[in-house]
């Protein structure tokens, strides 16, 4: 049995909120969402029954790839406040009793960071350029990059700098991969990590935990690319994913991790085999990895069911807790996603990138049916022991804003080669969220999707900006504040659920299947695949059950608590709800 008593292990069993800084709210006018603007919703943050914030990157710089090309690891975009803004929202956030994780980006830095610039003016073999990985080229002249690689954007992985070598960037050039082979490097982080920590961090979120370790010494490179696949090896043997070594470096931060009182907390992004997550979650790494299988999910009870299984294993094997996410800033908002057709998970990511390249019309988007599949996972997810990461906007139910002018586009994929070829990329989950109903933009035909003038609250009355990106004008129907209003809204789910959550939690971290668990044996003829349901308990008798199929189903002896959709006359569970039980 895995316990979580200690109040030092908060994070065992957090709701984790993902503040995306820039889309959140702009207090300035700028279009811009700024520090402030989260400190101003804070009480908004209480109120929904979070327990910490976790803040996307908010440092110096030039949004090649939003926000994840850092200038300055230890400063506040100036665009986006001060660092007296960020001790205050962290000073607020404590006296609500709630921990700030801070977004670090240790794979790789901006091409502006000054210690890039002084790399591309020492030349080669100096030390300045050991911080980075540079390489000769192949070739008689040395103009063919070192390997076959395409960046996870497209295009070469490799970019030539004047004096002819070349720089390893697995994302786009703007993002110059670091050596951590290089002391200074590993050095250099260990400060930025107490930086943070000393102005109030309580933890980080480690983007590309799995990338930091890399072996270019070898002669089959060619035979590998960089960014992850199912068919990765599961070894540690790949040259530049999840090698064994990179549990060296975060071993190294768990020492500064525990320097602190409580301890520091970190969350591995690491998109890695199931086998392989445990790694990256043991007590003496980083502590917690994400659980992706959880999100690359549809709505299939097998595949869900899977999920679960995997995640809660991992948990077990590395003594410590799951973590569950259905969706963030680089996936299509799950809302969405259980609104088109369900498809096997294989065939999960195409579906929902052709959806969006071609604004929303080659699959329709039921979006009655997607909200009441997404409060029932809700529920399906807030019931499970550890972690729940809640992004932001999803708990108005918003929906990926698919139709999004190219012209808006500010994903580095929604640029890597044409529009006929590309995909819009992640900019449809990273929309300014609405906050105001009646501050809606001006439609200039009542058959558009995006006006001007208004901004639904995101930016103050008169501002001189518009939104960096364009709101839809459904917005109306889900701005926070006609929720609020609403009983039956999703955010009003979300605070009951919350609330619940903490008043049922139970310290022990094992579930219990129940006999209801299984699935239905026959197809589903809304979807051609199974239904049937989900169904376990906690140690205290709280259970969760969600109906997948088309049949209601009976719930087990006890008190309903909450359900995501009303029941049936005769007390049955309707397919797509889910209900939280106290058993008899």
């Amino acid at each position: 049995m895995i316990e979580a008593q200690d109040p030092a292990l908060w994070w065992k069993q957090a709701v984790v909120y993902q503040v995306y800084p820039r889309s959140f709210k702009d207090t300035t006018g700028s279009g811009l969402g700024d520090i402030a603007g989260v400190t101003e919703k804070i009480d908004y943050l209480a109120d929904l029954g979070v327990d910490a914030i976790w803040l996307s990157p908010f440092y110096p710089s030039q949004l090649a790839d939003g926000g994840y090309d850092v200038d300055d690891y230890r400063n506040v975009d100036p665009k986006l406040g001060t660092m007296d803004d960020f001790d205050a929202l962290t000073k607020a956030a404590h006296e609500r009793d709630l921990k700030v994780v801070v977004d670090i980006v240790p794979n790789h830095s901006s091409n502006l960071h000054e210690w890039f610039q002084a790399a591309l003016a020492a030349g080669p073999g100096s030390p300045e350029r050991d911080r980075y990985i540079f390489r000769d080229g192949k070739g008689p002249n040395g103009d063919q990059p070192p390997t076959n690689w395409e960046n996870h954007f497209g295009g070469p992985a490799w970019t030539r700098v004047p004096d002819g070598q070349w720089y390893l960037h697995m994302f786009t050039k703007e993002q110059p991969d670091w050596n951590w082979n290089n002391r200074e490097v590993r050095d250099d982080f260990l400060t930025t990590l107490r930086f943070w920590l000393d102005h109030g961090a309580d933890g980080f979120r480690v983007d590309v935990a799995h990338g930091l370790a890399k072996d270019l010494d070898r002669d089959d490179l060619d035979d590998y690319v960089v960014w992850c696949t199912s068919d990765q090896p599961d070894d540690g043997t790949h040259p530049v994913i999840d090698r064994d070594e990179v549990h060296e470096i975060y071993h190294e931060w768990r020492q500064v991790f525990n320097e602190y009182d409580p301890p520091a907390f970190a969350v591995a992004e690491a998109w890695v085999q199931p086998n392989r997550q445990h790694l990256y979650a043991s007590p003496d790494d980083l502590g917690q990895i994400f659980n992706f299988e959880f999100a690359k999910k549809d709505w299939i009870r097998g595949d869900l069911h899977l999920a679960i299984e995997e995640g809660l294993a991992c948990a077990e094997r590395s003594g410590s807790s799951a973590t569950w996410v259905m969706s963030n800033h680089d996936v299509v908002r799950h809302a969405t996603r259980y609104a088109l057709p369900q498809v096997p998970t294989s065939e999960y990511h195409q579906l929902a990138k052709d959806w969006v390249l071609r604004d929303g019309t080659t699959y329709p988007e039921d979006r009655e049916l997607g909200t009441k599949r997404a409060r029932a996972a809700i529920l399906m997810e807030m019931a499970l022991p550890g972690s729940a990461y809640v992004y932001q906007g999803e708990e108005l139910g918003l929906f990926e804003v698919a139709d999004l002018p190219w012209s808006a586009v500010e994903d580095p994929s929604g640029h890597r080669t044409s529009q006929a070829a590309s995909t819009k990329g992640r900019d449809g989950c990273r929309v300014p969220l609405p906050w105001v109903a009646a501050d809606a933009p001006t439609l200039d035909d009542p058959d558009d999707q995006f006006g001007h003038g208004g901004s639904f609250g995101f930016s103050p009355t008169g501002a001189a900006n518009e939104p960096h990106m364009p709101q839809p004008k459904w917005y109306k129907d889900m701005a926070a504040d006609a929720e609020a209003a609403d009983p039956d809204s999703m955010l009003n789910l979300y605070r009951r659920a919350l609330k619940l959550r903490h008043e049922l939690q139970t310290t022990d971290l094992t579930i219990e299947w129940l006999p209801e668990d299984a699935p239905s044996g026959k197809l589903d003829g809304a979807n051609g695949f199974e239904g049937g349901t989900i169904a376990y308990k906690r140690a205290n008798g709280w259970a969760s059950i969600t109906n997948f199929g088309a049949d209601p189903v009976r719930l087990p002896a006890g008190e309903v608590l909450l359900a995501s959709g009303p029941l049936t006359e005769d007390g049955l569970l309707p397919q797509d709800t889910s209900a939280w039980i106290q058993l008899g």
